[in-house]
């Protein structure tokens, strides 16, 4: 009889159990993980898709550099692992495919909502108090790889190795052999130092 009422009990306890249990939703495909972010509202400057939170970029300053907004405040970001040529820096002439570079990232992230990634490897803010992040598109595409893979800057190490330094290495690789972007004869040929021609 005792047997009895404690397996009883641990039935009973399994079964409310089963029902406290967290429930998780299935995770959504890219495509529509892609088309729910950018359903987002204008005017919604943070939100959460998957349990990773999005900001919504409200400028474009050049190829590694751009602000979100982050509690009502715009935040200015530097990429991690990324040098794009010079457009906005006064002390310099904008730079061979400097252009090209800016022009892509306000095509491919103005008015769009980002995922973030810190690397504390790299700390939080470089010398100019901009935020070292990575930031990732909406379908998950890494935004830093992707500009060093199709030739529209660097891959930059500041002092200490960070998290994709490897990938990001293999992609410069790739691009310089491809002659993708500024590594292109008639751009640059790789050298973004050089000024734009008019």
């Amino acid at each position: 009889m005792k047997k009895a009422s404690l397996l009883g009990i641990a039935l009973l306890l399994a079964v409310i159990g089963a029902f406290l249990e967290p429930r998780t939703a299935d995770p959504l495909p890219p495509a529509q993980l892609a088309e729910v972010a950018a359903a987002i509202p204008m005017s919604t400057a943070t939100t959460t898709v998957q349990e990773h939170t999005y900001y919504r970029v409200v400028k474009v300053v050049d190829g590694d550099t751009l602000d979100v907004l982050m509690n009502g405040k715009p935040v200015r970001l530097r990429l991690i692992g990324l040098d794009t040529p010079e457009t906005v820096d006064p002390r310099k002439p904008v730079q061979c495919f400097g252009k090209a570079a800016s022009d892509t990232a306000k095509e491919m992230l103005a008015g769009k909502t980002v995922r973030l990634e810190y690397d504390a490897s790299q700390g939080m803010s470089d010398k100019y108090s901009r935020t070292l992040v990575y930031v990732f598109l909406a379908d998950g595409t890494n935004f830093n790889k992707y500009m060093i893979s199709e030739g529209y800057g660097h891959e930059y190490t500041y002092n200490l190795p960070y998290k994709y330094q490897r990938e990001f290495k293999a992609a410069e690789k790739n691009a310089r052999e491809q002659k993708k972007g500024l590594w292109a004869d008639d751009a640059c040929a790789g050298n973004t130092k050089k000024p734009a021609s008019s």
